[in-house]
């Protein structure tokens, strides 16, 4: 069998470029030839705040990556179908998270159908976190250029339904990073990113957007309970947001010494450090479909509090792995007061390690090649 993955890869960064890698792994440690084909220019800037696009990690010398595709020149998707046509792929399998990419990524798709070849999505999402007009037309664009649908939330699994009810998909279950490293003695970590040994920390991780809730993790932050622990809030990752917006709520909040900000992209070499630091993984988010933060806390076995939103209980037990609370600073402060209160750190990395075995690489593409079957 050989498969094609179109979407993000090195040496563009970020959740979905490291999930389209680990893919490919999967896929070639079970014995299927695969390989990606990613984009030679991805977004313009208006839709990227970040300080860069590009990685400066090192290229992957066991993958195929062939950087063809500009999101904004027709000539690119043309060439690229053809490309992937020539590959004799037995499938395709290609990346939906954002309506901007519906142009270039439907019409591969569709050129690529044309010759046979069925083509599967992996919905990351549907209905994007951030709305802008003709987010419909686009998704339902893209949505209809597919034979079959990976959804890896229950609710992205029902936007999808939503607009092709008779739709060919499955849910399958965002599996565990495993391109981070192994873990590191808590001490050891600590010690990397400068933290007392001693001290109470969690973690908020990833880019800070305005639904990722940080500001409720703040006002939580501010609960007078917290503050007598000595607990720190280490936010490790670049703002896609006002940065002046989250450190006057810190200076409103008087948090200046309990808030440490690391707030530049964490090179995949140095995320461990910021894990393995931290007592707990916090998710204080207004919306969501489903997180690899999630999945790369489970890696490095760590407990973990997320919001009630998308997929994310699914993922995370309440009261097994860690707390699902409502989206506002009372019920987050109480679920992190109640994890030191009762020492609940102990018990929940314990059942953290037995959990993540749901959620390998190994099973998430059986299900890829079942649901092929089904439709070929």
């Amino acid at each position: 069998m050989k498969v094609v993955i179109i979407g993000p890869a090195h040496p563009l960064r970020g959740g979905i470029a490291d999930f389209n890698e680990a893919l490919c792994r999967g896929f070639l440690d079970a014995g299927i030839e695969a390989g990606i084909f990613s984009f030679s220019y991805q977004y313009p800037s208006f839709l990227f705040p970040g300080t860069s696009q590009y990685t400066k990690d090192k290229a992957p010398g066991d993958l195929n990556i062939h950087s063809t595709i500009h999101s904004l020149n027709p000539f690119s998707w043309r060439n690229t179908a053809k490309k992937i046509i020539s590959e004799k792929p037995d499938f395709v399998l290609v990346r939906y998270w954002l309506p901007f990419m519906a142009p270039a990524l439907g019409s591969i798709c569709r050129k690529i159908r044309k010759k046979g070849i069925k083509v599967i999505a992996i919905t990351d999402n549907v209905i994007p976190h951030e709305k802008r007009p003709g987010d419909k037309q686009l998704t339902k664009y893209f949505l209809n250029s597919c034979d079959g649908y990976v959804a890896m939330s229950k609710s992205v699994m029902e936007e999808v339904k939503s607009f092709i009810p008779d739709a060919s998909a499955i849910f399958l279950p965002h599996p565990i990073y495993n391109i981070f490293g192994e873990a590191v003695s808590k001490a050891d970590a600590r010690k990397k990113i400068s933290l007392d040994v001693g001290q109470k920390v969690i973690l908020f991780f990833g880019f800070i957007r305005a639904y990722k809730g940080l500001d409720l993790l703040l006002e939580a932050m501010s609960d007078e309970r917290l503050k007598q622990l000595d607990l720190k809030l280490i936010v490790a990752g670049e703002f896609y947001d006002n940065q002046k917006l989250y450190s006057d709520l810190v200076d409103k909040l008087n948090l200046k010494d309990k808030v440490i900000f690391h707030s530049s992209y964490i090179p995949k070499e140095e995320v461990k450090y910021y894990f393995c630091a931290s007592d707990m993984v916090v998710q204080p988010y207004r919306s969501a479909t489903q997180s690899g933060i999630t999945q790369i806390a489970y890696h490095f076995e760590k407990p973990m509090l997320v919001t009630r939103v998308g997929g994310l209980p699914e993922i995370v037990h309440d009261g097994l792995v860690g707390y699902v609370t409502g989206i506002d600073p009372g019920s987050i402060s109480e679920a992190i007061h109640n994890f030191y209160t009762f020492n609940k750190e102990e018990e929940f990395t314990r059942n953290v390690k037995s959990e993540k075995e749901r959620f390998t690489w190994k099973a998430f593409i059986e299900g890829i090649t079942k649901l092929y079957e089904k439709i070929k």
